[in-house]
This record gives structure tokens, sequence and C-alpha cells, in this order.
């Protein structure tokens, strides 16, 4: 045990300056991310701003109850859970695909003009994207309605049919993010031992066969990680996009959990309980994701933990 806390403080003392720049994240994290934890205790009071935290009265499970019979609540869970669903199974292969293609370019104009064209939709702000998804679906001015005009269809108003809001958001978010989530790919494949694919030439295999018989095993742990943090984020579906596109007439395809908990909390000040939603929405996306981990860390040697 002495030993084992010698060795510390030595490591600790040649490798101060590791420390410091780790401090600030750490700082971050402890401020933003776990000293707001103590407010959670909100969920099980009927919270009063003038009385604080402390003084307001104790009410127990009454808030979640009240969530778990409440009419909206089968309607929540179904529009975040098929949103996220969509998302992820659209969104999720389509980043290993483009790192895929990317990755047969030879180094050049081509590849580099490519990265930046499928990378640079990260950057726009979310206001920018949703004023674009207005614009183009809009059903007189909108181009895709021109498209579908042209083709002798008739033209729909998306914004405003329920039917269509999860594939407006979820091809935007696709459109979006899909070059920038391939980055960690294109890193994972840049670890690809060449000689692999030099053997795999003189023995006369395809491109197609070495992707898949040397590339996807290689980035394979990458995309396990990746995959079970996903599951883990299942009901946390982006609030300011929804936010944004959300109209009366979409609403009951649009609401979602996050959004309920903002109308709830700072809109309508039922502060307690929203506090008990956002609460069971991080409690559920905890134990997806260490059963998803579970899961994989039994059939594979690849988990978080």
């Amino acid at each position: 045990m002495k030993t084992k806390k010698k060795f510390s403080s030595k490591r600790l003392k040649n490798s101060w300056q590791l420390y410091i720049f780790l401090l600030p994240a750490f700082l971050f994290f402890l401020v933003f991310c776990y000293e707001p934890m103590y407010g959670v205790i909100i969920a099980w009071k009927d919270y009063n701003p003038s009385l604080g935290i402390l003084g307001s009265p104790w009410v127990g499970w009454k808030h979640f109850i009240d969530f778990f019979h409440s009419y909206f609540f089968w309607d929540l869970i179904k529009n975040t859970l098929g949103i996220s669903v969509y998302s992820l199974v659209v969104g999720f292969p389509l980043p290993i695909i483009l790192a895929l293609s990317l990755n047969e370019l030879k180094d050049g104009f081509g590849k580099k003009f490519a990265q930046t064209i499928t990378y640079a939709p990260n950057f726009i702000s979310v206001v920018v994207i949703v004023g674009m998804i207005v614009a183009f679906a809009n059903p007189s001015t909108g181009m895709i309605n021109h498209v579908i005009e042209f083709f002798g269809g008739k033209p729909i108003n998306f914004m405003e049919d329920p039917k269509w809001f999860k594939t407006l958001y979820v091809l935007s978010n696709v459109w979006q993010s899909t070059g920038w989530s391939s980055v960690i790919y294109m890193a994972a494949l840049s670890g690809v031992d060449m000689q692999l694919h030099e053997a795999a030439m003189i023995d006369g295999a395809s491109r197609l066969q070495r992707a898949w018989h040397i590339n996807i095993p290689t980035i394979m742990p990458t995309i396990i990680i990746l995959l079970i943090m996903s599951m883990g984020n299942l009901l946390n579906v982006g609030f300011e996009k929804i936010i944004l596109m959300q109209n009366p007439l979409n609403q009951e395809a649009s609401d979602v959990i996050s959004t309920f908990v903002y109308r709830a909390g700072l809109v309508g000040g039922q502060y307690s309980f929203a506090s008990a939603i956002g609460l069971f929405n991080s409690v559920i996306n905890s134990i997806i994701l260490i059963v998803v981990n579970g899961i994989t860390k039994r059939y594979s040697e690849n988990s978080l933990w």
C-alpha cells in the first residue's frame, strides 16, 4: 500500500503539467454537470422559488405518478422513440459508409473537395438549418414542391403535415451531421495496416472485398463504442431544432419529452413536475446504456467498461 501511494505521488510530481491541463475540463464538469445534480431533489418536492429547494415541502413520488398517469405520457414516449430510432437506423450507418468511401479516394483535390463539402453543413447553425427547411418545403415557393409538380404531383405542405415531420427532422440531421460524424471513422481507418491490403491485393481481392474483410473489422471496435453511446442517448432528442420546427398543426408528431419539459418547466412554471420528467428520461437512458453495454460485453470484446 505504501509503495503504491509512493508511486502515485511520484507520478503526480513527474506529470503535474498534464494534470494542470486537465484541471479546466475537470472544473467544467464539476461546476456545470455535477454541482447542479443537487437540484434534482425538487423532483420529490413541491418547489416554490420563494421557499428555496430545502424549504419547499416534500411530496414524494407524486410528480412521477402524475406523469405516468397523464394522457400524454404514451404520446411523448412514442414520438421520442420514433424520432430516435428513425435517426439511429438512418443516421448511424451513413457516416461509416461515407468514411469507407472517402478512404478509397486518392489523396488530392478531389478527396479534399469531397471532405469539405460533407463537413461544411455541420458548421451551419440550427436556426439557419430550420430556415432552409421552411424555405425548401414551402408549398408554393419551395424547391421540393417545384420538383414534385414537375413530375406531375401535387404540392405538399410538409411543415404542417404531422406524418412528414419525422422525415424532415431526420433527413436534415443526416445531411448536417454525416460528414462530421465520419471524421472519427476516418481516423480509425488511418490505423489500418497497409500490409494487409497489399497481401489481399496479391491474392486478387477487389476493393469491395478489402473494405469488407479488412477495413470494417478494423474499425468495428469504434463502431460498437459509438453505437453503445448512441443507444445511451436514445431518448435525448435535440430540443432546439424540434422547438423551431414545431407548430400547432404538427405538434401531435413533434412533441417529445424535451419539448414537453420546456413547456411544463420554463413556460408553465411547473418546476418540480418538469424535473421529475427530466429525471425519468435520464434514468431510462442510463438503463438502456448499461443493458446495451452488458450485451456487447458478453458477445464481443468491446464495451465502455
